[in-house]
């Protein structure tokens, strides 16, 4: 699947509108919270997945850059395959214990297994 490509305009090409302004978007930085208050969710998932099971790690408030630091220190504890998308850090494999444990230690406090 490959995405459209947008102008800055957000796609618009004309308009016909003669007082037409392009409206500026406000984009503010978004900030990655402490560990302690991080509320993460720990999931064994198997779901359009052929059965396989993979680890969801899910409530991650922050960037996307530490997001996906975040998913790849996980996956290199593990020693396992996985990805970081649509603000999930999925690991393959059920690691539901060792990630707890790994999150618990790091500052990860209010981190919960379902």
């Amino acid at each position: 699947m490959s995405r459209k490509k947008t102008n800055s305009f957000g796609g618009l090409v004309y308009s016909t509108d003669p007082d037409f302004k392009i409206q500026e978007h406000d984009t503010a930085h978004q900030q990655t919270i402490e560990p302690a208050e991080q509320k993460l969710r720990i999931r064994l998932d198997t779901k359009h997945r052929a059965g396989k099971a993979v680890t969801l790690v899910t409530g991650f408030a922050g960037t996307d850059a530490d997001l996906a630091d975040l998913g790849k220190k996980l996956k290199s504890f593990c020693g396992s395959g996985g990805s970081v998308k649509d603000g999930e850090i999925i690991v393959q494999g059920d690691h539901r214990e060792k990630l707890f444990q790994w999150l618990q230690k790091n500052g990860y406090k209010q981190s919960k297994k379902q």
